[in-house]
């Protein structure tokens, strides 16, 4: 029985250093490309990561500072197109038109967004920019937390990606229980990106950036 206990304790100390120090990698090689924005090189996309929008159709204060800080990139020229990217996956349920009308709202042409309706997961959002929407050179936009794992998902994928901070609030308590979700997430896409490189859930046609962007119209 002591032997069997023994066992058991050593295994969850090898994991939780596993774990530790996978979370940790994956946080160091994503905080090498995340710059401040006037240090970010033009590239051919800035990709906005999806957030909860409500019923309404309005964006979640996390989303809202996503697509405020991409927009300014835009305007700055550090990209002459944006992919919005998130879950489109239900027709009650839709990030990517509500992301979306928010930059059109800004006067941004409906032809420099491109929408991705099928980026489930960050994995997925950064695999379909470089394989449907054909991007070589990418700036990242989300909060921190996020950014770490979104920017090394890309990296491992071969796309030259930077990332910026989009942390324009204090985001509360919720922000609590996405740190600890984080630390699998990291975890999860470390195999993901550097190992097992899975397909997305859909692909499809390509609708390369250079392009227009009202092709991706449903």
């Amino acid at each position: 029985m002591k032997t069997m206990v023994t066992r058991l304790f050593i295994a969850v100390v090898v994991l939780g250093i596993s774990v530790y120090g996978i979370n940790k990698y994956v946080s160091q090689v994503g905080a090498r490309y995340i710059m401040d924005e006037q240090f970010i090189p033009k590239a051919d996309a800035i990709l906005v990561l999806g957030a909860y929008v409500f019923p309404d159709g309005t964006v979640s204060y996390m989303l809202d500072d996503r697509l405020s800080v991409a927009y300014d990139l835009y305007k700055e020229g550090k990209a002459d197109k944006i992919i919005v990217s998130g879950d489109h996956g239900q027709k009650d349920y839709d990030e990517v038109h509500a992301m979306k009308q928010y930059l059109v709202n800004k006067n941004i042409p409906a032809k420099d967004i491109f929408m991705d309706h099928a980026g489930f997961n960050t994995y997925q959002s950064v695999y379909r920019a470089r394989d449907i929407f054909k991007v070589k050179k990418l700036i990242i936009v989300t909060q921190e937390y996020h950014l770490l794992r979104a920017v090394f998902d890309a990296r491992e994928l071969g796309i030259e990606a930077y990332g910026l901070k989009a942390d324009m609030h204090d985001y509360g308590i919720v922000m609590n229980s996405y740190l600890v979700r984080e630390i699998a997430a990291r975890n999860k896409d470390f195999f993901l990106a550097t190992f097992i490189q899975p397909e997305p859930k859909f692909l499809g046609d390509e609708i390369p950036v250079n392009g227009d962007g009202r092709a991706t119209e449903d």
